[in-house]
């Protein structure tokens, strides 16, 4: 049992504790169900009858009931328990990288969003099947030994000297099992951030003539996944084969003690019989948690590397909420170097520029050349490994980062939208912004043709991604944002790209009226775009590229 589930996962302390009651109380079921068993059969055997025998089989049913009803609290327990654990993993996970953004740029974005979906949901079989019988490995087999040695102490010796072997040849076993669930965890992740890539891409493939080429990258990788996946499941079957026979072995040789004791007269058939019955008792508990160990494998691998994100270091977040207003305070970035360990040079190296209030500033130059960086550090995204950028006054490492964004209006090159209404995906920009706050927002970027064509105007709905808004349509709601955020500062990431002639002028018109009296820094390719700055900085001369 990992003990950081108990702390990122207020929800598995109750079940934890739920989990121990019921496994005792089936303990002492099992003994009293096999004490029973033994007693009735001896006495059939003795001659008496069922009117004699009474009292025992009605204890016997009882404990029979006794034992389906704890059966059924433990999956009440973690039936119930599982969703609520998942959903605070998945709370601190997302908070964790709203939190630090760039958390996520180690695994990749799309092995997060792997293991925020499919990996965190593997731990069902985790909170259901393997911690509960985890604690019966525990209780079960000890409370049978402590039985044993009372009953038929060379019994009771066999079975403790015996029992330790099937955890050892579990520890081999598991820790394959282990390497084999982290390598097929991998391959999906690749997978998984490969279409991803593939997807985001697609338009700029087709150009090219090589989306067909990725088909093939990615039915060989699932290919891989297939065989990673059918090598954990041959490991699987192999261990649960091992143990089976390594169980079947050690009751065997208590079951020949027993007969020739019980042969040589030297132990009674009531003893033996309950010997017997309890002794396969000892050794099933380990082997249901073998098996559940293969079954929760995927979500152990999944925690795991959910703990790695939750406990990784966390860039210093500042706490001083009196932000200097953009509208009035110069922005000064001073000697900026930004350093990716996946690369070998820096992103950028020793940039220094300043932006006066007002005033509107184009970042251009080749690609590569740390453009998009800039404004990631900006935003506060992304953490220098040297210089600074200061607003004012104040230096931006130490502004708490929501009160800046509060102050700061983004577009990125691809804006993403969300499923719901047109509405629903402006307003994102003021979660609390009135209707005629929203229309206004739409008309000033452009909307207003397009709202009138749709049916049902701003409340038509879109799917995620936007579908089917065209790309300018979508540019243009994700300006419609920024009109109804009305922030003094603005950063814009290629608002023009990929977009024809004609659709670039009306998206200019609006990109034209949002900057005006605000200040504002754009990254441009497109002449257009460039024009409408007052000062063109080219970040080539100034960053050595990436």
């Amino acid at each position: 049992m990992d003990p950081r589930l108990l702390r990122h996962a207020n929800a598995a302390r109750a079940f934890i504790g739920a989990s121990v009651v019921l496994g005792v109380i089936n303990g002492l079921l099992v003994i009293a169900q096999a004490w029973l068993i033994a007693v009735i059969v001896s006495g059939a055997f003795d001659g008496r009858g069922v009117s004699q025998l009474r009292g025992a089989l009605v204890a016997l049913l009882a404990v029979v009931a006794g034992r389906a009803a704890v059966a059924w609290g433990a999956e009440v327990v973690s039936g119930r328990s599982a969703p609520r654990v998942k959903s605070q993993l998945r709370s601190a996970l997302l908070s964790r990288l709203l939190l630090d953004p760039g958390a996520a740029s180690g695994p990749g974005t799309g092995a997060v969003a792997t293991l925020a979906g499919r990996g965190i949901d593997a731990l069902d079989a985790y909170y259901s099947l393997y911690l509960p019988q985890l604690l019966l490995a525990v209780i079960v087999p000890l409370a049978v030994i402590l039985a044993l040695l009372a009953a038929d102490w060379i019994s009771g010796v066999i079975v403790a000297v015996t029992l330790p072997l099937i955890p050892v040849f579990m520890g081999l076993v598991g820790a394959t099992t282990r390497d084999r669930t982290e390598a097929q965890a991998r391959i999906l992740e690749r997978l998984a951030g490969h279409f991803l890539d593939v997807t985001s891409g697609l338009p700029t493939l087709k150009v090219f003539g090589a989306a067909k080429r990725q088909t093939e990258v990615i039915a060989e990788v699932a290919d891989r996944h297939r065989l990673a996946t059918l090598a954990t499941l041959r490991v699987t079957f192999l261990s649960s084969l091992t143990l089976e026979l390594l169980s079947t072995i050690s009751v065997a040789i208590v079951a020949v003690a027993v007969g020739l004791r019980l042969l040589a007269g030297d132990l009674d058939f009531r003893t033996a019989l309950f010997v017997l019955v309890i002794a396969p008792e000892a050794y099933l508990p380990l082997r249901n948690l073998a098996a559940n160990y293969h079954a929760s494998a995927d979500g152990v691998s999944a925690a795991q590397r959910v703990f790695a994100l939750l406990e990784a270091p966390t860039a210093p977040r500042g706490q001083r909420v009196d932000i200097p207003d953009p509208s009035t305070a110069e922005l000064a970035v001073q000697e900026l170097t930004v350093s990716y360990s996946d690369r070998a040079r820096p992103a950028l190296d020793g940039v220094s520029l300043t932006v006066t209030p007002g005033e509107i500033v184009a970042l251009t130059g080749a690609s590569g050349c740390g453009k998009s960086t800039l404004l990631s550090v900006i935003l506060g995204f992304t953490r220098p490994a040297a210089g600074s950028v200061r607003i004012g006054d104040a230096d931006l490492a130490l502004l708490d980062p929501d009160a800046w964004r509060a102050r700061v209006a983004w577009l990125p090159q691809r804006p993403q939208l969300f499923a719901g209404s047109i509405a629903d995906n402006i307003r994102l920009a003021r979660p609390g912004a009135g209707d005629d706050a929203v229309t206004r927002a739409a008309t000033d970027a452009g909307l207003a043709e397009m709202v009138r064509l749709r049916r049902g105007g701003l409340a038509a709905a879109v799917g995620d991604g936007g579908s089917p808004l065209s790309a300018g349509e979508r540019q243009r709601v994700a300006l419609a944002r920024l009109f109804l955020r009305d922030a003094p500062l603005l950063l814009l990431d290629e608002p023009t790209a990929n977009l024809d002639g004609a659709t670039e002028d009306e998206v200019l018109d609006a990109v034209a009226r949002l900057m005006q009296g605000r200040t504002a820094i754009v990254v441009a390719h497109r002449p257009a775009l460039v024009a409408l700055a007052d000062t063109v900085i080219d970040l080539t001369s100034i960053a050595v590229p990436a």
